[in-house]
C-alpha cells in the first residue's frame, strides 16, 4: 500500500507533541514539590521516558497491541519490534510509527503516577516498580481498550486513553500512596511549591503536548482530528475557569488552580475528543474542573498524600470522561450515538470499562507496590527524606 506523507508526518508530530508531555510532567511536579526534591521529580520523568522506551520495544508494544490471548493481553508477535515494518501498513502509515506514537502514551502514564511518591521514594525501587507496572498494568489495559481485547470488543469507546492514561495512572498513584505513606511532616507543617513558575511551565507544555495526544489519536488527518484538537482546548478553558471560580469561592484563585483546571477539563475530554461537540465537550470540561477540585478538597480531608493529585484529576476526571463519552458521544461525530442519543448499552459498557480499569488499576499496583516495599523498601531512610531526595539519591541542588 502507498504511504500517505500527509497522515505520517502528522503522527509523527504528534508522537514529538506527546513525547514533550513526560518531560511537561516533571516540570509541572518539580515545580510543586520542595526545593530540595526539585531534581528528583524531573529525573524521575526521564527515567520513565527511558525505561518505557526500551520496555515498548522489547516486550510492551506486542504485550498491547500484538495479536490477541483471551482477550486480556497481546502475544510476543512483535517483541524487540519483529515484523513491525517502516513500510506503508494497512492505514497507509508505517506500523513503526503507529508504534512509536503509542510508545510516548506509555511513558507519560508512567511519569503521572510519580505524583504518589514524590519526595520519599528511592530510584531504585522505582526503577523496578516501573518495568513491572507497565508490564501487567499498563500494557494489558492498553490491550483491553485498544489492542483488540475485551472491552474494545464489546464496544467500549475511548478516543485517546481515559481508561488506559487516566484513570490507569490516577488509581494507580492512589494505591501507591496508600503503600509508600505520607510524607513526614505532612499535616504538621505546609509542604509548599517552591516554584511556581515553572510548574505553569510544566503545565503549559501539557496543554501544548495534549493537542497531539487527543487528535493524533485520530490515526488520520480528518474531521475527527479537527474535532478533537478544538475539544481539547475546549475543555481546557472550561476547566481552567471553573476549577477557578471554586477555588476563588473559598479564597483566592491561584494560578495553580487554574492550570489545574485546565489539566482537569483535558483529561475528560480525552476519551470523548473526538465523539461530542465543542458545547458538548466544554460542559465536560466545566465538570471535570469543579469534580477535580472538590476530589482534591476530599483528598486532603482524608490526610490522604497522594502528593501531587493524579488521583483526583486524572482518576476522577478519567472516570468522569468515560462515562461522560458514554453519555454524549454523537453519532454524526464520531459514528458512536450515547445514553443521550437512545444508545444505553454504549453508556452501559463504557461505564464496565471504566469500572474495570478502575479496579484492575488500583488492585494490582497496590499488590507491586507492596511486594516491592515488603522486600526491597520503596522510599528512602528518614535521614535521607530530611536532606532530600535530589542530594541523596542524585548528588545535585536545583
Amino acid at each position: 500500500m502507498t504511504m500517505d506523507t500527509g497522515v505520517t508526518c502528522w503522527l509523527l508530530v504528534s508522537a514529538l507533541l506527546v513525547m514533550l508531555m513526560t518531560p511537561g510532567v516533571g516540570l509541572f511536579y518539580g515545580g510543586l514539590v520542595r526545593k530540595k526534591n526539585f531534581i528528583s521529580m524531573i529525573a524521575l520523568s526521564f527515567v520513565s521516558l527511558a525505561l518505557a522506551s526500551l520496555h515498548w520495544i522489547l516486550i510492551g508494544y506486542s504485550l498491547a497491541f500484538g495479536p490477541d490471548i483471551g482477550g486480556f493481553i497481546g502475544n510476543l508477535q512483535y517483541m524487540g519490534l519483529s515484523g513491525v515494518s517502516s513500510d506503508a501498513g494497512s492505514g497507509t502509515y508505517p506500523p513503526l510509527v503507529f508504534m512509536v506514537f503509542q510508545l510516548f502514551f506509555a511513558a507519560v502514564t508512567m511519569t503521572i503516577v510519580t505524583s504518589a511518591v514524590a519526595e520519599r521514594i528511592k530510584l531504585s525501587s522505582y526503577i523496578l516498580f516501573c518495568l513491572v507496572w507497565l508490564t501487567v498494568v499498563y500494557c494489558p489495559l492498553a490491550h483491553w481498550a485498544w489492542g483488540g481485547g475485551w472491552a474494545q470488543q464489546m464496544g467500549l469507546i475511548d478516543f485517546a486513553g481515559g481508561t488506559v492514561v487516566e484513570i490507569c495512572s490516577g488509581f494507580a498513584a492512589l494505591a501507591l500512596a496508600l503503600v509508600i505513606g505520607r510524607r513526614a511532616g505532612f499535616g504538621e507543617h505546609a509542604l509548599e511549591p517552591h516554584n511556581i513558575p515553572i510548574a505553569l511551565l510544566g503545565a503549559a507544555l501539557l496543554w501544548f503536548g495534549w493537542f497531539g495526544f487527543n487528535a493524533g489519536s485520530a490515526l488520520a488527518m480528518n474531521s475527527s482530528a479537527v474535532m478533537a484538537f478544538v475539544n481539547t482546548n475546549s475543555a481546557a478553558a472550561a476547566g481552567t475557569l471553573a476549577w477557578m471560580f471554586a477555588s476563588w469561592y473559598r479564597g483566592k484563585p491561584s494560578s495553580l488552580s487554574m492550570v489545574s483546571g485546565a489539566i482537569a477539563g483535558m483529561v475528560a475530554i480525552t476519551p470523548a475528543a473526538g465523539f461530542v461537540t465543542p458545547l458538548v465537550a466544554v460542559l465536560i470540561g466545566a465538570v471535570a474542573g469543579l469534580l477535580c477540585y472538590y476530589m482534591m478538597l476530599v483528598r486532603i480531608s482524608k490526610k490522604l498524600d497522594e502528593s501531587l493529585d493524579a488521583w483526583a484529576i486524572h482518576g476522577m476526571g478519567g472516570l468522569w470522561g468515560t462515562l461522560a463519552t458514554g453519555l454524549f458521544a454523537a453519532a454524526a461525530i464520531g459514528g458512536f450515538a450515547g445514553l443521550f442519543e437512545g444508545n444505553v448499552s454504549q453508556f452501559l459498557v463504557n461505564a464496565l470499562g471504566a469500572c474495570t480499569a478502575l479496579g484492575y488499576a488500583f488492585v494490582v499496583t497496590y499488590i507491586i507496590a507492596t511486594v516491592i516495599d515488603r522486600t526491597i523498601g520503596l522510599r528512602v531512610t528518614e535521614d535521607e527524606e530530611y536532606v532530600g531526595l535530589d542530594i541523596c539519591q542524585h548528588g545535585e541542588r536545583a
